[in-house]
């Protein structure tokens, strides 16, 4: 399976998450456009069928996003580039004083097999007050899930995995390549 991103702390959670399944992943390392669009299904959609003319054979991509409820949303589909130019910095600096901390991180895969299928998973929580924890990329410094007192970061990966946005959205598309044979 081909999985196209150019996050490699995104391939290394698919990697240990498909091999459980015996499903071996192999990277293309490489950029490609991402339109702006209202939603992650959008946004995935989108870069695989532009992606479909670069890649040979069936492929993967992922689009993920932080909704921040008492910032309407933000960052949502703006995530990757906010990370690269506010940071977790920033997202705490924007939240401070604010009483609702409600988030919810939002995965969708996008595999592209002749037809872009959509596989979506989601994962409730709250931004915490600092940073906290060194495992993971991203927010996970600043996610702690719901039914959790740590951050993503504080997790290992094993346990990440039990209630990762990331995780509920490869487990619907394994069950998916399952039922295809593949």
């Amino acid at each position: 399976m081909i999985i196209v991103t150019s996050n490699k702390g995104k391939y290394a959670e698919y990697r240990e998450i498909m091999e459980r399944e015996g499903i071996s992943l192999e990277l293309v390392l490489m950029s490609y456009p991402e339109e702006q669009l209202d939603t992650v299904e959008e946004v995935a959609r989108r870069s695989a069928e532009f992606l479909r003319n670069v890649v040979g054979g069936d492929f993967f991509i992922d689009d993920s996003g932080l909704f921040i409820e008492s910032l309407k949303g933000f960052p949502g589909v703006y995530s990757s580039y906010v990370n690269r130019t506010l940071g977790n910095e920033g997202i705490l600096k924007l939240l401070d004083g604010k009483i609702d901390r409600g988030a919810e991180f939002r995965t969708c895969i996008a595999y592209y097999d002749g037809a872009v299928n959509i596989f979506v998973g989601k994962t409730r929580g709250v931004i915490s007050t600092e940073i906290r924890g060194r495992n993971g990329f991203g927010y996970d410094p600043i996610f702690i899930p719901e039914g959790e007192g740590r951050t993503y970061a504080e997790m290992s990966t094993e346990e990440k995995d039990l209630l990762s946005h990331r995780s509920k959205a490869a487990s619907a598309f394994i069950n998916f390549l399952k039922k295809k044979k593949i």
